[in-house]
């Protein structure tokens, strides 16, 4: 309360003290300060002060210059404690869940290959995600203030790793690259010296050499978004993916004749 009273004093004092202001500005400043102090409010509401808060548009600052942020222009207004804000796009558990989906960081999408970085033409090359990285990532985000608390906690799943070889000269496994989780939450299956003659449940084989360069292997997971907030309130938020390159160099086998 105090606070709000003192900032909107000093910005008044600022702009209407300052010779250089034109008239328009000094103005708006004024209307905006009667309106709190000697208006619809009466001295910032102070006498009032444990029996509310004031609410203040906030935008996004990822999203601050979309149409619906620029709509987000509200002025400061007043709401009593335990009462819901009057305002479409209030601060609600959805949307503390939609902020915490801007936050979740994820792991960075490089898998594990075997052969490592080169292999041969026609061989089977598998790829696996380890269970211990690529697991749950859960962000919360929570608001506290008198007579209001609500939070909600976004959850980010790994859920399926698609390969794209970097060229037409290659077959993936299973056939269109998309490599489901498995049940113990690993993506892929480790390679194992007793797994030559099998055929990788992920992976991709190179019909073709790189020749003197690599093929840029790109790797996506896609990460399933739910949440869960105050009151039992929860959903489902739109999937994420992210991905990388990985240079994958594909040799000729060699072999001599007698």
């Amino acid at each position: 309360m105090a606070e709000f009273a003192k900032n909107t004093e000093e910005g008044y004092s600022l702009v209407a003290d300052d010779p250089r202001q034109p008239s328009y500005a000094k103005s708006s400043v004024a209307q905006f300060r009667s309106y709190y102090k000697d208006g619809e409010y009466k001295d910032y509401n102070k006498e009032q002060d444990d029996e509310g808060n004031w609410w203040v548009a906030t935008r996004d600052p990822d999203r601050w210059l979309t149409p619906e942020a620029q709509q987000c222009d509200r002025q400061p207004f007043w709401v009593d404690n335990g009462a819901t804000p009057p305002v479409e796009n209030a601060v609600t558990p959805q949307i503390l869940a939609q902020l915490a989906y801007n936050r979740v960081s994820v792991p960075d999408t490089r898998v594990t290959m075997a052969p490592e970085g080169t292999t041969k033409v026609n061989l089977p090359t598998w790829a696996w995600l380890d269970k211990a990285t690529f697991k749950n990532v859960s962000v919360t985000a929570s608001l506290n203030v008198n007579g209001l608390n609500i939070q909600a906690t976004t959850t980010a799943k790994p859920v399926s790793l698609k390969l794209e070889p970097g060229t037409s000269d290659a077959e993936t496994y299973p056939a269109g690259g998309e490599c489901r989780i498995n049940g113990d939450g690993s993506i892929g299956e480790a390679f194992t010296r007793g797994d030559a003659d099998r055929t990788p449940t992920c992976g991709i084989k190179y019909l073709r050499s790189s020749g003197a360069s690599a093929y840029k292997m790109r790797a996506t997971i896609t990460w399933q978004i739910d949440w869960t907030g105050s009151g039992g309130a929860g959903g489902d938020l739109p999937d994420g993916t992210f991905g990388t390159t990985q240079d994958v160099t594909v040799q000729e086998i060699q072999s001599v004749n007698r």
